[in-house]
């Protein structure tokens, strides 16, 4: 499946028990030439909580396990209802450290509350020790030393949708150094969980264009978490208004966050689509 270009294996571990699978045949199933290709593995699971109806599992293109993923949450709706798993909508799932509330539209696409942005540094995780700081309307930067042969310092934001991201404001996104230096932000010993690196162009106040390094993935066509945090971002260094298109490179989302009122934090919308390629067996 792919949402916006950002392609899955979805597996249906309901039926078969797929718990003792290593991160060496994670990344095996991965792999475009040796595997069936992909960004992220999702794993349907049992819910283990009662206010949820299922569970599902993120691993990464290197295996690791991961604790969120915007567009494989689009990806999961549409393989439960399309299998017939569930003819809920909308759908409560849990992931690694809170429940999405996700809806199938008519019109075929799918809106999932992302939840509550979170900036609390300790729970990114996120240390800003020993780094110059400046502040843009709301939001505080980060000066972010690269390490690559083109040495300099990046002023980002820092923030996590469930997973940790750190987002910079570039002239051009199509000429950002996004491989060059995406794998150094990801690996910054700021970010003990490491990151993904965002580059954000803005169009104007409504739309954005976006690439996204993602841990332990290199870039994708799409990042769903990483369209909110950039959103989430631009919003608060006043750059955006809400509702906000984003353009990445495999589609377009679209991104409503209400900010902070009344010092309570509004959760994010995410809605876009969510396609299956094709459906097939393999032998682990």
């Amino acid at each position: 499946m792919h949402g916006a270009g950002n392609d899955f294996i979805v597996l249906n571990g309901l039926d078969q028990d797929l718990s003792n699978i290593t991160r060496e045949q994670w990344q095996k199933l991965a792999h475009r030439q040796f595997g069936i290709g992909a960004d992220q593995i999702l794993l349907i699971e049992k819910a283990t909580r009662p206010d949820a109806d299922f569970r599902y599992r993120i691993f990464n293109a290197d295996g690791g396990e991961v604790e969120q993923c915007g567009n494989g949450s689009r990806c999961f709706v549409r393989f439960v209802l399309d299998q017939g798993l569930s003819t809920k909508n909308p759908l409560r799932v849990e992931v690694a450290h809170t429940i999405l509330t996700l809806s199938s539209r008519d019109d075929g696409l799918v809106e999932v509350n992302m939840g509550a942005p979170i900036f609390d540094h300790s729970k990114i995780p996120f240390n800003a020790r020993g780094l110059a700081t400046k502040q843009e309307f709301h939001e505080m930067l980060y000066a972010l030393p690269i390490a690559t042969p083109a040495a300099h310092d990046s002023w980002i934001s820092v923030l996590s949708m469930g997973n940790p991201h750190a987002v910079q404001v570039v002239g051009d996104v199509d000429s950002a150094p996004v491989l060059e230096e995406g794998s150094s932000i990801e690996k910054d010993a700021a970010f003990p969980k490491k990151v993904n690196a965002g580059y954000m162009q803005i169009l104007n106040r409504k739309e954005i264009k976006l690439r996204v390094y993602e841990r332990g993935a290199g870039e994708t066509l799409a990042c769903g978490t990483g369209a909110c945090a950039a959103v989430v971002s631009g919003i608060r260094r006043g750059l955006l208004d809400s509702p906000v298109t984003v353009h990445t490179r495999g589609g377009d989302l679209q991104i409503s966050w209400g900010g902070i009122v009344n010092e309570i934090t509004q959760a994010v919308i995410m809605t876009g689509p969510a396609i299956t390629v094709f459906e097939g067996e393999t032998k682990i």
